[in-house]
């Protein structure tokens, strides 16, 4: 029984891991596929080719933070010589499961359908402004009450975390904390950000960051981001079974890797934003 516990716990563990990579794969794919579409520059017009495309981007986004933080009660369970999580990661994945083939459904379709005579619109319409989008809608966000947002989020996760290290309290104002800074930083990346890369007022797209013009730097900014929002959403997860006697002794250190794991993630993504805000000549704010 041990056995089969663990192998269907390894057969999970890499198909997890495989779904949080699949969405860096899909955006990609997506990017690496806009030359074969008239109107796409970038992966936001490939997505808008038909409509699975950006569903499919949603669910993978939802997907991979679910995924993570299930790889993190899958590993705390198997630390335990008595495996007193099973249930829990089980049911755990049984919610799971429809959302993953709901997924693979629309990745599934979206590829299925792309007809290269479709004329599709750029990222310069999709993020603009004006257009009856949420996408829309939080590009308009001002920069600067955003921008302040934005610190100030960071920066109460990473007083949160610290205050977590320092007092072994406070698991899921952190993890919640965490949730906050990643939906702001998504916002941001939108608002502002994604502006400074471009040096172009009008450019708000969360694409173009994954090319080569920009050095690719969009890549290292959302593994930063989805890694910190995955590990700081973990330290919550985890803190209901810090009493049961199997885990007393790895739930506490485990957490506190996991919280430094999320800070210095989060500094990452802070710092390439900040550096890039500090030493371009473009000025957003006047």
């Amino acid at each position: 029984m041990e056995r089969r516990t663990y192998l269907i716990s390894t057969v999970l563990t890499y198909i997890f891991a495989f779904q949080i990579l699949s969405f860096f794969l899909y955006i990609y794919t997506a990017d690496h596929l806009h030359s074969l579409f008239v109107g796409a520059m970038c992966a936001a017009g490939t997505l808008q080719v038909n409509p699975y495309g950006y569903p499919a981007l949603l669910l993978k986004i939802f997907n991979c933070l679910l995924a993570g933080t299930w790889l993190i009660l899958n590993h705390t369970d198997n630390q335990a010589f008595d495996y007193p999580l099973i249930r829990k990661k089980y049911v755990f994945l049984l919610l799971l499961a429809p959302l993953l083939l709901t997924e693979t459904f629309l990745q599934g379709a979206y590829f299925l359908n792309l007809k290269p005579n479709i004329i599709t619109s750029c990222c310069g319409s999709l993020f603009s402004i004006g257009e009856n989008a949420l996408a829309s809608e939080i590009t308009a966000l001002p920069p600067q009450p955003t921008m302040f947002a934005f610190y100030l989020s960071t920066g109460a996760s990473l007083a949160a975390g610290v205050y977590f290290l320092l007092k072994n309290r406070g698991a899921y104002l952190f993890a919640f904390l965490s949730t906050v800074t990643f939906l702001i930083s998504i916002a941001s990346i939108l608002s502002f950000i994604s502006v400074y890369f471009y040096e172009l007022p009008t450019h708000h797209c969360p694409f173009c960051i994954l090319q080569k013009e920009y050095g690719y730097v969009g890549y290292p900014l959302y593994a930063a981001l989805f890694g910190s929002g995955i590990t700081g959403i973990g330290v919550g997860i985890l803190a209901p079974f810090r009493k049961r006697e199997s885990l007393a002794g790895i739930i506490p250190p485990l957490q506190k890797k996991l919280v430094w794991a999320s800070l210095i993630l989060s500094v990452i993504f802070a710092a390439i934003v900040t550096y890039r805000m500090v030493f371009t000549d473009f000025i957003l704010l006047g």
